[in-house]
């Protein structure tokens, strides 16, 4: 199988080195103004997002409940424990910003594009892996937010909850919507110009990543940690992928699904949304400096699942 090179994963370690060379524009009070700009491209976002949701494209796989049940209950209900068994009982062990990452990342919604192009290169259930991420990027809007807030309560941010949920439905939720209602205008647009889209989607993320490392550099949250850091973040993102991975393939495996199910579900219930993680922690944790290590975990698992589940596409298209 042949790698290509992704200009987005080189890209996030060169925002992330840029911010630990230049943090002082991105930073809070920098000339960038981080706490604006980030939020107009959250609202880009998720304005691209619904307008490129397609709820025709789900309805071929809206029948297969028991593979949506497996699904979703492992991105929103297996994953969140493993997170907070993460963070309670970690919180001895490790940093605590970077038990709170962990978190964070299992908190997550599956991805969207990358789920379905994985299943149709493994020959797959496209449809319902169509159906998967598109329910899971969803369903994310909200209970992300809502596993966040019941587990950390508002002093993780010094933020008042009230304040939080305000910037997720106006920076979030609304532009979500608003998005959706412009698809009778924009539909036909987007479908003609997912590269393009898919690019401004991709820049806005890495600036985001940029100013939030340049904040918590800024503040010498990394001084004396950094490596270690990286390093503790490496090992928790490979084994939380590998138990989640098994997990949901032994029970695709013990109810008797296809294998174009199991694929499917493999491939959606095993990853994290980087494009919907970035902007709602940007959200949530506005003004934390902590914010570079919390969101440090996903960068590391994001590139992690696309390599592994690269190579088993590969393996699993050359069966008979």
């Amino acid at each position: 199988m042949k790698f290509k090179f992704d200009w987005f994963l080189g890209g996030m370690l060169a925002a992330v080195l840029l911010a630990f060379a230049f943090p002082g524009p991105g930073s809070d009070g920098g000339w960038m103004h981080a706490h604006i700009l980030n939020k107009v491209g959250v609202a880009l976002i998720f304005f691209l997002n619904g307008a490129g949701l397609a709820f025709a494209a789900m309805r071929a796989g809206a029948l297969h409940w028991r593979l949506h049940t497996v699904v979703q209950l492992a991105t929103f209900g297996v994953f969140p424990l493993l997170g907070w068994v993460i963070y309670v009982f970690g919180a001895e062990a490790l940093p605590t910003a970077l038990a709170l990452g962990f978190f964070v990342l299992c908190a997550l919604p599956s991805t969207v594009s990358s789920s379905v192009a994985l299943t149709s290169a493994a020959r797959g259930n496209v449809p319902a892996a169509v159906f998967n991420a598109t329910l899971s990027s969803l369903l994310g809007v909200f209970l992300t937010p809502l596993w966040i807030g019941l587990a950390l309560g508002s002093g993780v941010t010094g933020s008042s909850v009230g304040g939080v949920i305000v910037d997720l439905l106006l920076w979030l939720v609304l532009p979500l919507v608003l998005g959706q209602l412009s698809r009778p205008l924009l539909a036909a647009w987007v479908a003609r110009n997912k590269k393009r889209v898919q690019l401004v989607d991709r820049c806005t993320i890495l600036l985001i990543i940029y100013t939030s490392f340049c904040d918590s550099v800024q503040r010498g949250v990394w001084s004396g940690q950094a490596w270690q850091t990286v390093g503790l973040s490496l090992v928790g993102a490979a084994m939380i992928f590998t138990l989640v991975f098994w997990v949901v393939a032994l029970v695709s495996r013990s109810l008797g699904f296809s294998t174009e199910d199991q694929i499917a579900a493999i491939f959606c219930g095993s990853k994290k949304s980087l494009a919907a993680g970035v902007p709602m922690a940007q959200l949530i944790f506005a003004g934390d400096p902590r914010l570079g290590v919390i969101l440090l975990p996903l960068l590391i698992y994001h590139p992690l699942q696309l390599v592994i589940c690269g190579v088993l596409a590969g393996r699993w298209a050359q069966r008979s």
